[in-house]
């Protein structure tokens, strides 16, 4: 396959000019002596043409052990922060892993063979070893939605970057942050856009509350940001949220809602606020910046880099950006035989706008009719009283299921028994003015929050 694309991350900072910097709660490396240094002395040439794993504790060892390896390892595995012991296995097997870069090697002595080389940058002196003919890395990442044996998705530099667009990140002014982990994709899509552009990213870590974060993010002078909506939600919850001021805010990972988005409409008044869709797959697809939800329904057949059409009522796409199949003997096939990928997504044709109703793998039976919890959340958000829902089937002898609606109130005072009562009334009824009967939640339980996944989507599986 052709790829046209950047040879390599060092390739993109050398040319931005690479005055940004990354920076977590405790350490800030700048571009300038990343590419003076070495994340690895002395075994960076060990590596070349290697199948290497990038597993680290913390974000900021990965983002600079990604820019170090790119371009030299012939294939680099971005593992999530947490990967089961069984999952591990898989995954080494199958990527054909032959180093592991990580900090975790008491963690990892099981597998035996595969040397655990630990990231070591000081910002000391130059490393002169031999950089001269970089070639083009796979990247491997995991789809967001893994539960059980994960799917490994292969990329190329091209098809992860293909949707930045240099000029407009380039802005001296720009200073990037994320509620994402960037070992995730839409995370990984952040760290890309920074790093490609020569631009700051300010990094969060795993002991920081969102306030800490936040209070961070302000004093770096962050001007652009990006989280799920569920971490948005977060945001806007901690009662931190006044201490940034951004000029760009960027929502993807989840369906954006007209509620979350009113809401930060509200709170960021300043802001351009973007929905962005895509996914490990189908890579970035396309992004929204009217404030509605959904998206026109003229961007469908649209003519462009990026094709989208809708078959069964699910998006699929075709582009560049795809990636380029799942790895592993025996994978499913990742693009149809026209070139589109199903992206599994659903969508619903409303007065000229598709808007997202759900995942068809969601989908919840309700005695026999089909219901999208998605789309039951978005009714139960706008509720004036709840701040975040998540819907969840639970078993019926009589209907197979019956949902059940897990809400989060703006309230931070827990509801007593008789007010729960009345306030689940009021949630009903609003959703009886708007939604069918079937798709009408049968409980209401309230929650002082809603747990997240590593991924920072709402974590279903976990209520």
């Amino acid at each position: 396959m052709k790829d046209d694309g950047p040879i390599s991350l060092r390739n993109l900072l050398l040319l931005s000019g690479a005055d940004g910097y990354l920076r977590d709660s405790s350490v800030c490396v700048s571009y300038r002596d990343l590419l003076r240094a070495s994340v690895l002395p002395g075994r960076r040439n060990k590596l070349r043409e290697r199948i290497v794993a990038v597993m680290t504790s913390d974000q900021l060892s990965t983002a600079l052990a990604l820019i170090e390896l790119d371009g030299i390892a012939r294939r680099l595995i971005v593992c999530p922060t947490i990967v089961a012991k069984q999952q591990l296995a898989f995954v080494l097997e199958t990527a054909g892993v032959e180093a592991i870069i990580s900090d975790q090697a008491p963690e990892l002595s099981e597998f035996v063979g595969i040397p655990v080389l630990a990231p070591g940058f000081d910002g000391g002196g130059p490393d002169h070893e031999d950089l001269s003919g970089p070639s083009r890395t796979e990247w491997i990442t995991f789809t967001s939605g893994t539960v059980g044996t994960p799917k490994l998705v292969v990329h190329t530099l091209a098809s992860l970057t293909g949707a930045i667009d240099l000029q407009k990140q380039a802005a001296p002014d720009i200073v990037w942050g994320t509620l994402y982990d960037i070992r995730r994709f839409g995370g990984l899509q952040v760290l890309l856009r920074a790093v490609a552009s020569g631009r700051p990213l300010i990094l969060s870590s795993p002991s920081e509350s969102i306030g800490d974060y936040l209070a961070r993010a302000c004093s770096c002078r962050i001007t652009h940001i990006s989280g799920t909506p569920s971490q948005w939600r977060r945001v806007l919850m901690s009662g931190a949220a006044h201490l940034i001021t951004p000029e760009y805010l960027r929502l993807s990972g989840e369906i954006a809602d007209q509620a979350i988005l009113d809401r930060l409409r509200t709170v960021y008044p300043q802001a351009t606020i973007v929905h962005a869709y895509g996914s490990s797959e189908a890579g970035t697809v396309f992004e929204v910046t009217d404030c509605k939800a959904g998206f026109p329904a003229g961007m469908i057949k649209r003519p462009g880099q990026v094709e989208m059409k809708i078959d069964g009522q699910t998006l699929r796409v075709r582009s560049s950006r795809t990636a380029r199949s799942y790895l592993g003997d025996g994978a499913a096939s990742l693009q149809q035989d026209d070139g589109f990928v199903d992206t599994g997504d659903t969508v619903e044709l409303r007065e000229g706008r598709y808007y997202f109703t759900g995942r068809r793998d969601g989908r919840i039976n309700i005695g026999g009719l089909k219901v999208y919890p998605e789309e039951v959340e978005a009714v139960i958000n706008r509720h004036p009283e709840v701040h975040m829902s998540v819907v969840q089937a639970k078993k019926n002898p009589v209907l197979g299921a019956i949902l059940v609606a897990n809400v989060v109130l703006n309230s931070p005072v827990q509801p007593d028994e008789s007010e729960a009562e009345a306030l689940e009334l009021r949630i009903v009824t609003f959703c009886r003015k708007h939604l069918p009967s079937y798709k009408i939640p049968a409980a209401v339980r309230f929650l002082p929050f809603l747990p997240l996944a590593s991924s920072g989507k709402a974590a279903r599986a976990e209520l």
